[in-house]
């Protein structure tokens, strides 16, 4: 594949393969015939250059690879490839800030060969081994759509465009609910604020406004099949970003989204919600509730409220034996989010007595109690 070269109008683009952040990783070379036809001009380093990182070796495993082998290979597509490259030559990478493909990625969205041998920690000079080192550590846990993602790369699937067309279908409110009682998920795509109103009950709230892919591929069975809820005119956009992991077994949208359901109490449902002020109270009371922190480990280290248990969201599924069903139990995380997503994972669970903080720990410190 090395060498392999593409010619549309006055570019040339050339193939080169840089293993390591998966076996097959490839990176383009961008060659701008008005220019220098034989300088590269760009290179599009997908997930095995990042501005501030590299892409991680360490989402192979279950595949048969371990990171430190995928860790060396990547060493030698950086050191013996990347930056064989003239230092003006832009760098495009596929992620940038918030991609768990990297753990120190950069907001930016280009810069040069030059700039990231100088700025980027993984790029600075080293043995092989320190390199493997320091890529495999302290990375975030991967959704576990990963491994599914890389499974189904290797398969012939219906484009983007043919899943939208498929998908796209509008539900009346009794198709639903029948998909339901088939297992169908539904996935309200709504914000927090406006599914703590109104939502189905056994929906779960995985908003379009914060990671939405992430908390999808980790949360939601890829076998089921997923009826959306949301605001008119925003369906498509959710199968659009379903689909770009993989997630294309939808059985279509709620037609008029909530509005549908307004004249069936018995199946609406909306989430308790709790002050900072009111939960100070709550606490020094007798009837004091269990508190559930969703975040991160690493963010419940720096600060948190006292007394609330460490369980990310990631893992609160497994965790849910935790979770005392006679008791009241405040969720919180940093600002409403997450913490709307595990409520709705609570309620699905059949844990009644829950409520969201509203604000979260920001709300928390800021009214300094």
């Amino acid at each position: 594949m090395d060498g392999d070269r593409l010619e549309i109008g006055n570019v040339q683009l050339e193939a080169m393969e840089t293993p390591g952040h998966s076996p097959e990783s490839i990176c383009i070379l961008v060659y701008d015939n008005t220019k220098d036809a034989h300088k590269p001009h760009a290179v599009l380093t997908g997930d095995t250059l990042f501005i501030g990182d590299v892409g991680r070796p360490d989402l192979r495993a279950s595949l048969g690879w371990t990171a430190e082998e995928l860790g060396g290979m990547l060493y030698d597509s950086i050191h013996r490839k990347l930056l064989e490259l003239p230092d003006d030559t832009l760098v495009f990478p596929t992620h940038g800030a918030g991609s768990m493909c990297g753990k120190q990625l950069s907001e930016d969205t280009v810069s040069n060969i030059g700039d990231q041998r100088k700025y980027n920690y993984a790029l600075q000079p080293m043995s092989k081994d320190k390199f493997i080192e320091i890529v495999t550590v302290n990375q975030p846990d991967p959704p576990d759509y990963f491994t599914y993602d890389a499974i189904l790369n290797t398969k012939t699937r219906l484009t983007l465009h043919e899943t939208i067309r498929r998908n796209l279908t509008p539900l009346t409110l009794e198709q639903v609910l029948d998909l339901k009682n088939e297992g169908a998920q539904i996935l309200d795509v709504r914000n927090p604020v406006d599914y703590s109103r109104m939502h189905l009950y056994g929906s779960i709230n995985i908003g379009l406004g914060g990671n939405f892919a992430s908390w999808v591929g980790t949360l939601l069975d890829s076998n089921k099949p997923i009826v959306i809820v949301a605001f008119a005119g925003t369906e498509e956009e959710a199968i659009i970003r379903l689909g770009r992991i993989g997630y294309d077994n939808i059985a279509g949208y709620l037609e008029g989204g909530m509005d549908a359901a307004l004249t069936y109490g018995d199946l609406a449902a909306h989430t308790k919600m709790i002050t900072a002020q009111t939960l100070s109270t709550l606490i020094t009371s007798d009837n004091q509730p269990q508190i559930l922190d969703v975040r991160r480990p690493s963010e419940w280290e720096i600060n948190r409220i006292e007394g609330s248990i460490n369980m990310p969201l990631n893992h609160m599924r497994q965790g849910l034996y935790n979770v005392e069903h006679d008791k009241k139990v405040v969720v919180y995380c940093a600002s409403g989010y997450r913490s709307s997503i595990a409520v709705s994972l609570l309620e699905m669970n059949d844990f009644s007595n829950t409520y969201n903080l509203v604000g979260g720990i920001s709300e928390w410190q800021t009214a300094d109690i």
